[in-house]
């Protein structure tokens, strides 16, 4: 049977919090310049200000799917050049995958 109601808020951590803080920022400063990516820019401004405020994130279903489906392109990117990677910059990618990783399947999983 189908949930009726969905749960968007996020219980974050400290680390989590700064995590998803940077990501966001990146994502925001990679689009800023560009009309295509209006809807990102909103919905991450959006994201990014309710991660500065204290207690839960509560977040909208649009700014959760764009938030998940960004992690998710950003883990396959990282996984792609880790393979690819020497040692020191392997070490680091991996790092981020496994923080990535744990946030989406924390966070995201349905």
């Amino acid at each position: 049977m189908k949930k009726l109601f969905t749960n968007y808020n996020l219980d974050l951590d400290k680390n989590e919090k700064k995590l998803l803080t940077t990501f966001c920022k990146q994502v925001l400063k990679q689009t800023a310049n560009d009309d295509k990516f209006f809807g990102e820019n909103k919905a991450f401004g959006s994201i990014l200000q309710k991660l500065n405020s204290d207690g839960e994130v509560k977040l909208t279903k649009d700014e959760r799917t764009r938030l998940k489906n960004q992690l998710e392109q950003n883990v396959k990117y990282l996984k792609k050049g880790s393979d690819k990677a020497w040692f020191i910059k392997k070490w680091l990618f991996g790092s981020m995958l496994k923080q990535y990783n744990n946030l989406l399947k924390n966070h995201f999983q349905n």
